[in-house]
C-alpha cells in the first residue's frame, strides 16, 4: 500500500492550491480528481462566465459607440462568445495540465502524484480510489476534502440542461435565445442577465422574490445595477414568487404570483435556474471516517479542521464563502496548519470580491447594511465617478466610490464599495489596510497616480478628513459625507 504525507480529494481551485502548498513543505502529496482538474471554477464558473462577460461587455461597448453610424454594422453571434470562452478555458486547462505533468516527471523530488478517479474515505487514514475498471487503496497521514459544489436544482422544475438549464448547461445553447428567464437575482443570476442583455439579441426576464436585486448589498449599489439592467432591456419581476415552470412545446412556460395578489403567465425560449449551489459531500465516505456534516450537507469544520483531527475540509464543501480566492486561501491555510503549526485563524474581514455586472461592482469589508445589522456606528465618504478625471476622460462617468470608516478619531477602514469602470482594480490597497486595522490617513497622504480611477478613493477619504478638493456641501448630488449612529444618518457638514 502506497503511503503519503497528504492525500487531497478534489482537484478544483482549493484542492489544487493545497497540493502546491504541500510541495513547498517537501511533503509527499497525492491529488485525486474524478473529473477535470480545475473544477467548476474553470469549466462552469468563474473563468468561463467571466470570459463570456468580457466578450459581451466589449461587444455592447462597440454597439453603443457605433449606434449613430448607419453605414457601420458590427454583428457577432452567440457562437462567437462561446468560442472566445472555450479558448480561455482551453488556455487555462492546458496550463494546468502541463504543470501537473512536469511536476510528476521531476526527477529531483518525486513529491507529487496525480490520480484520476473517485476518492472515497474508508477511514481517517485511508482513501479508496475508484477508476473505471479498478480500485486502489492508499494511506495518508493527513487528508484534505476539496470536492467542491454543484448547482442547486429544484424538484418541481424539469431541468434538462438544454431548455431549462443551470450554469452547467448555459454554454449548450446553439444560439442566443430570443428570450430567457432567470430564476434568482443574486450575483450569478445578475451576471448572466448582464451577459445576455449585452448581446442585444435576447429579451431577459429576472425573477426576484424580494423588492430589489442583490439583497445582501446596499440599496444604492443594488439600485444602480438594477437601473442599468432595465436600461439594457431586462425586465425584473420584483416581489414575485414562482408558482410553476414547465417545458411546453419546446419552450418554457412559467407562472408568477405577486404580493398584491396578481398572477402572470409568460412564455420564453429558455430558462436559467440560479438559486445557489450545494456541496459535493455525498458518496465520498464521510461516515466511514467519522466526518460530520450539517443538515444541509456541508462539512462541519473549525478553521478548516473537521471533527476528525487529521481530516480537513476546504472550498465549497464548507459553509464559508463560496469563491475561488476563498477556496484557494483555505486550501493553503489547511496545509500550513498541518505542517507549519500555523495557529493564526483565518480572517475574512478584508475579503475582496468582484461582481461582473453593468457596470462591474467591487467590494471589500463591511457595507452599510451589515454595519447597521451589527449596530456599528460609522462614517461614509461617497464620491461620484463624474468627479473623477480618469472617468471623465474615458467617458465612463457612471458609478461611485463609497468608503466606510469607524466613527471615532482613528477612522479605521471598515469597508468599501466601488461601482463603475475599473472597479476591480481599486480595492486591493483598501483590503490591505483593513487587514492591518489601519485608518484613512495613509490613503489620504498617499500620492495617487493621475489620472486614475483610484483617485476616487483619495477624494473620499479626504472628505472624511475635511480636506477634500471638491466640497460635499456644494456638490450635494455628486459627493456625500455622513455619519450613522443607531441607524440614523446625518450629513457631516451639519455636525
Amino acid at each position: 500500500m502506497q503511503k503519503y504525507d497528504l492525500c487531497i480529494i478534489g482537484g478544483g481551485p482549493s484542492g489544487y492550491a493545497a497540493a502546491m502548498r504541500a510541495i513547498d513543505y517537501r511533503k509527499k502529496v497525492l491529488l485525486v480528481e474524478r473529473d477535470k482538474v480545475g473544477g467548476a471554477g474553470l469549466y462552469n464558473g468563474a473563468l468561463s462566465s467571466k470570459a463570456m462577460w468580457e466578450f459581451s461587455n466589449k461587444y455592447a461597448a462597440i454597439r453603443k459607440e457605433l449606434k449613430d453610424m448607419s453605414d457601420v454594422n458590427v454583428e457577432v453571434g452567440y457562437k462567437d462568445m462561446i468560442k472566445a470562452m472555450s479558448e480561455a478555458v482551453f488556455d487555462r486547462k492546458f496550463q494546468l495540465a502541463i504543470h501537473l505533468k512536469l511536476l510528476q516527471t521531476e526527477t529531483e523530488s518525486k513529491l507529487f502524484e496525480y490520480e484520476r478517479g473517485l476518492g472515497q474515505l474508508i477511514g481517517n487514514n485511508q482513501v479508496k480510489i475508484i477508476k473505471d475498471q479498478s480500485e486502489n487503496i492508499i494511506e495518508a497521514d493527513n487528508i484534505i476534502i476539496a470536492t467542491g459544489s454543484r448547482p442547486r436544482k429544484l424538484p418541481n422544475i424539469p431541468i434538462d440542461e438544454k431548455i431549462i438549464v443551470t450554469s452547467d448547461g448555459i454554454s449548450s445553447f446553439e444560439d442566443a435565445p430570443e428570450s430567457l428567464v432567470i430564476l434568482g437575482a443574486g450575483v450569478i443570476g445578475c451576471e448572466f442577465a448582464t451577459i445576455f442583455s449585452n448581446l442585444g439579441k435576447t429579451k431577459v426576464f429576472l425573477i426576484d422574490k424580494a423588492d430589489r436585486i442583490l439583497p445582501f448589498e446596499d440599496e444604492d449599489v443594488a439600485g444602480f445595477v438594477a437601473s442599468n439592467l432595465e436600461k439594457n432591456g431586462v425586465v425584473i419581476h420584483k416581489n414575485s414568487s414562482l408558482v410553476r415552470m414547465n417545458i411546453v412545446d419546446g419552450k418554457v412556460e412559467y407562472e408568477l404570483s405577486y404580493k398584491d395578489g396578481r398572477k402572470e403567465i409568460h412564455l420564453v425560449e429558455k430558462a436559467l435556474i440560479s438559486v445557489g449551489r450545494i456541496p459535493n459531500t455525498d458518496n465520498i465516505g464521510l461516515e466511514s471516517a467519522g466526518v460530520k456534516k450539517d443538515e444541509r450537507g456541508y462539512i462541519l469544520e473549525d478553521d478548516t479542521q473537521t471533527s476528525v483531527p487529521n481530516v480537513y475540509a476546504v472550498g465549497d464543501i464548507s459553509a464559508n464563502i463560496a469563491l475561488v480566492n476563498v477556496g484557494e486561501m483555505e486550501g493553503r491555510y489547511a496545509v500550513e496548519r498541518m505542517f507549519a503549526n500555523n495557529r493564526k485563524k483565518l480572517n475574512f474581514d478584508n475579503l475582496s470580491s468582484i461582481m461582473f455586472l453593468n457596470p462591474e461592482v467591487a467590494t471589500v469589508g463591511l457595507n452599510e447594511q451589515q454595519a447597521h445589522e451589527n449596530k456599528i456606528s460609522f462614517r461614509v465618504g461617497k464620491v461620484d465617478y463624474s468627479c473623477i478625471a480618469r472617468a471623465i476622460a474615458m467617458r465612463k462617468t457612471q458609478g461611485f466610490f463609497k468608503i466606510l470608516v469607524s466613527d471615532d478619531d482613528d477612522m479605521r477602514i471598515l469597508g468599501m464599495r466601488v461601482v463603475g469602470e475599473h472597479a476591480s482594480s481599486a480595492i486591493q490597497a483598501v483590503a490591505l489596510l483593513i487587514s492591518m486595522n489601519k485608518g484613512i490617513r495613509e490613503l489620504a497622504d498617499l500620492m495617487h497616480p493621475h489620472p486614475s480611477i483610484i483617485e476616487g478613493i483619495q477624494e473620499g477619504v479626504r472628505m472624511l478628513l475635511g480636506k477634500s478638493i471638491f466640497k460635499s456641501s456644494v456638490f450635494k448630488d455628486k459627493l456625500k459625507c455622513y455619519r450613522c449612529i443607531d441607524g440614523v444618518c446625518i450629513p457631516m457638514e451639519h455636525l
